[in-house]
């Protein structure tokens, strides 16, 4: 194999990746949306992911980390995946942006992975519950973060050294999957007492 076709392709791979993320971002917003709806109607309703104590949507749903300024946290959801959809489908229709929309795409994607693990601390630490939509949401915004900001350091959008910029780019994966190994080890761990009753 060539050195040329071994390497990363990111301008092909981040439109397929948002589009397919976005999508299921949207999803997932749009059930955790209609679930707090009906919460909010019926308090004694319970959603389908109330599974047990601890991976429960609806502990999760019920406190104040579920909002922001009194909105729920997924509509905000539905509307940054619906952004991100629009961007994924333009790239693959041909559109060309601008290196300032790059960094705005990258900002808004920090800006995510940020209140992704503020929320995933929550719910491990706080709330001790784990909600399974939510779950979904915690697994695709890392690499919605992870290969924005590896394009635009490709694309030259943002400046690392070069020995380290390529590390990155010949270890996209591997960091990648390091950081689920970390995310799925603390969940393990902090709720042990859970899991070894059900093995």
């Amino acid at each position: 194999m060539s050195k040329k076709s071994s390497e990363l392709n990111l301008t092909k791979i981040v439109p397929y990746l948002y589009v397919i993320l976005a999508v299921i971002g949207i999803v997932i917003s749009f059930w955790l949306t209609y679930d707090k709806i009906q919460i909010l109607k019926n308090p004694n309703y319970k959603p389908i992911c109330d599974i047990s104590p601890i991976i429960s949507c609806g502990d999760v749903m019920g406190a104040k980390q579920s909002n922001i300024l009194g909105v729920p946290n997924p509509i905000f959801g539905m509307f940054a995946f619906s952004l991100l959809l629009g961007f994924g489908l333009s790239l693959l229709a041909g559109a060309t942006f601008k290196k300032w929309l790059w960094l705005v795409i990258n900002t808004g994607a920090l800006v995510g992975f940020i209140f992704f693990v503020y929320l995933f601390s929550q719910g491990a630490f706080v709330l001790h519950a784990i909600c399974p939509f939510c779950f979904v949401i915690w697994m695709i915004t890392p690499p919605i973060l992870w290969y924005t900001t590896l394009y635009n350091l490709k694309e030259g959008n943002l400046k690392l050294k070069t020995s380290i910029k390529n590390w990155m780019l010949k270890h996209h994966g591997d960091l990648l999957l390091l950081w689920y190994v970390a995310i799925f080890l603390t969940l393990i761990i902090k709720f042990w007492y859970y899991w070894k009753t059900i093995i």
